[in-house]
């Protein structure tokens, strides 16, 4: 059974400009870091032209769907009657994509299956963690 799971998506990326533009997008969850999923977007789709990984609580996401959530970096909302819209916050400006809210629940249904909600620290591995914590501390 594999750990990993990675799930091209079809983002829109808002700009100020009235038109959207479509980007590819990839998220990710592994079974190793169950409280997180990262979203990827290749350098083509970045202002920097290097692709960015933004990384978030997979609860944020699910929270998302529903209502709008988050206080930091990453925020998730409703957007209509089938979109969800995430935005991304950092010193170098904001980015808001929307995603097709059937792709976002396909993709945490696949981590469910990996680990459900709640059980997130019956997968963690502490002492592995924390031996890797001090072997890069030396």
């Amino acid at each position: 059974m594999s750990t990993v799971i990675d799930q091209p998506v079809e983002a829109r990326l808002v700009a100020a400009a009235p038109r959207m533009q479509h980007i590819p997008a990839t998220l990710h969850y592994d079974r190793r870091d169950p409280f997180a999923v990262h979203m990827t977007f290749p350098a083509q789709a970045t202002l920097e032209g290097v692709e960015v990984c933004w990384t978030f609580a997979r609860e944020l996401l699910a929270a998302g769907l529903e209502n709008a959530e988050g206080h930091g970096d990453v925020r998730v909302r409703p957007y209509g009657y089938d979109r969800t819209e995430l935005e991304f916050r950092a010193p170098e400006g904001t980015a808001v994509v929307h995603l097709h809210s059937a792709e976002v629940r396909r993709f945490l249904d696949a981590t469910e299956e990996l680990v459900p909600a709640g059980h997130e620290h019956l997968v963690v591995d502490l002492d592995r963690d924390l031996a890797e914590l001090m072997r890069d501390a030396c």
